[in-house]
C-alpha cells in the first residue's frame, strides 16, 4: 500500500503508517496460531484428557473472565506510564507460549493453565494495543487503520482452520487425535513469528504527556466516562448479552446436519467474508460516520440469528454463515474505532478498555445463558440474540437522531 496517495483535489492524502501495517501483521500471525487449534480445543479436553463437559466450561469461563477484567487495568497502566508496546509484547508472549503448555499437559489443569496465561495475555495487550493504533493515524483516517487491522487479524482467522483441516485431512486418516499435540507445536510458530514483528518491526509513537500526575494516579473508574460514552457501552452490553459464543452457531449446524468435517469450512467462510471487506467498511466509517453501520451490523446480526432459529436445511446454514461474515465486516473493527472516538485523550487505553471489559464480561453469562436456552430448544437462544441485537439497534438509532436533532456530529 502507497504511503501516500492523491486526493480528486490533487492534494496529498497519507496512507496506513508503516506502524498500523505491522501491527496488522501482528494479528495476522497470532490469530493464524490461534485459530489453527482453538476448534481443537474441546476436543483434546474432552477426548484426549479424558476431563468431563464441566471442566471444558470452568476452563473457559476463568479464561474469559481474566481476559475481561485485564483488558480495563492494562489500559490504565498503560497510560499511566504512557507506553504502549511493552505490555502487547508481553501479551502476545504469553498468548504464544500458551500452544506448548496444551501440548505438554497430561491433566486438563494443565490446560487450565494454558489458557489462563492465553487469555491473560489478551487481556494485557488489547486495549495498549488498539491505543497504540489510534495514536499512529489521524482521527479522520481512525475506521479505515482499525478496518485494516481487522482485515488482518481476519485473515489469519481464516488462514489458521484451513492449514489444520489440512493437515488432518492429509495426515490424520484414520486417528487424527494422534496429531493434536504436534498441532499445538506448529501453531505455536506463528505466535512467535508476532512477537518478533511486533518486538522489532513496530515503532511506538511518543505521546505528549498533556495530564497531571494526578490524574495518572486514579484508578479505572467508569464515572469519568463521557455520557455518550456510557450510552454506548450501555447498548454494546444490551447486545453482547444475546450474543452468545459461535460455538452454538456451530452446535446448530450439527443439529441442522453439517457434517462434521465441514465445520473447518464454514468457520473459514464468514471469516473470509470480513477479512474480504473489513477495510473498506473502515474507510466508508470515516466517511459517513461509525454509528450507521454500527446499527446496520446489528440489524444483519437478528436476522442471521432468526434465520438459525428457523433454518431447516444445510443450504440455509451455508447462506447464514456467509450473511454473519458481513455482520462482523460491519461491526469488527467500526465498534473499536467508535470507542477509540469517545475516549479521551489522557485516558484513552483505560477507556478502551473499558469497551472490550463491558463486552467480555457480558459474553460469559451470554453463553451460560445460551446454553441453558439450547438444551430446552435449539432454537432458543437465537430468537433471545435476534431480541437483543434489535434492542441494541434501536437504541442506537435514537443516539442518532437525537444527536442530529441536537445538531451534534455523528461519529
Amino acid at each position: 500500500m502507497e504511503e501516500e496517495k492523491k486526493t480528486a483535489t490533487g492534494t496529498k492524502r497519507q496512507g496506513l503508517s508503516h506502524t498500523i501495517k505491522m501491527l496488522g501483521w501482528v494479528s495476522f500471525f497470532a490469530d493464524v496460531s490461534s485459530e489453527m487449534v482453538y476448534p481443537l480445543n474441546p476436543v483434546f479436553i474432552t477426548q484426549v484428557l479424558g476431563a468431563p463437559a464441566w471442566a471444558l466450561g470452568l476452563i473457559e469461563g476463568i479464561a474469559e473472565s481474566t481476559a475481561s477484567l485485564l483488558k480495563l487495568y492494562s489500559g490504565w497502566f498503560s497510560d499511566k506510564i504512557r507506553k504502549r508496546k511493552p505490555l502487547a509484547v508481553i501479551g502476545y508472549t504469553c498468548g504464544a507460549i500458551g500452544k506448548p503448555i496444551i501440548a505438554l499437559s497430561s491433566a486438563w489443569s494443565g490446560v487450565l493453565g494454558a489458557r489462563f496465561i492465553d487469555r491473560a495475555g489478551k487481556g494485557l495487550r488489547t486495549a495498549p494495543r488498539d491505543a497504540l493504533i489510534t495514536e499512529s493515524c489521524p482521527p479522520e483516517q481512525r475506521g479505515a487503520a482499525f478496518g485494516f487491522h481487522r482485515s488482518m487479524d481476519t485473515t489469519g482467522a481464516v488462514l489458521g482452520p484451513l492449514i489444520c483441516f489440512a493437515i488432518l485431512s492429509y495426515f490424520g486418516k484414520g486417528d487424527p487425535v494422534r496429531l493434536f499435540r504436534p498441532l499445538y507445536w506448529i501453531a505455536f510458530i506463528p505466535g512467535l513469528i508476532a512477537v518478533f514483528i511486533l518486538a522489532f518491526l513496530v515503532r511506538e509513537k511518543l505521546v505528549p504527556d498533556t495530564s497531571s500526575m494526578k490524574e495518572r494516579a486514579i484508578a479505572p473508574s467508569f464515572a469519568s466516562l463521557s455520557p455518550l460514552y456510557k450510552r454506548y457501552l450501555l447498548l454494546m452490553a444490551v447486545f453482547s448479552i444475546g450474543n452468545s459464543s459461535d460455538t452454538f452457531l456451530i452446535l446448530r449446524a450439527r443439529n441442522i446436519g453439517v457434517p462434521e468435517a465441514h465445520v473447518f469450512l464454514l468457520y473459514a467462510l464468514f471469516n473470509i467474508v470480513e477479512a474480504t471487506l473489513a477495510y473498506p467498511a473502515g474507510k466508508i466509517s470515516d466517511s459517513i460516520g461509525r454509528k450507521p453501520l454500527v446499527i446496520l451490523g446489528f440489524i444483519i446480526f437478528a436476522i442471521v440469528y432468526l434465520g438459525f432459529a428457523m433454518a431447516h436445511s444445510i443450504l440455509d446454514v451455508w447462506v447464514l454463515f456467509v450473511v454473519y461474515g458481513f455482520y462482523y465486516t460491519l461491526t469488527g473493527g467500526v465498534q473499536r474505532a467508535l470507542a477509540a472516538d469517545f475516549a479521551h485523550p489522557d485516558r484513552r487505553a483505560t477507556e478502551i478498555g473499558a469497551f472490550h471489559m463491558i463486552v467480555g464480561f457480558a459474553a460469559l453469562p451470554a453463553s451460560i445463558w445460551a446454553g441453558a436456552l439450547y438444551q430446552w430448544r435449539p432454537a432458543a437462544p437465537f430468537f433471545f440474540g435476534a431480541f437483543c441485537a434489535i434492542l441494541a439497534a434501536l437504541g442506537m438509532l435514537t443516539e442518532v437522531l437525537l444527536g442530529r436533532n441536537r445538531n451534534q456530529s455523528v461519529i
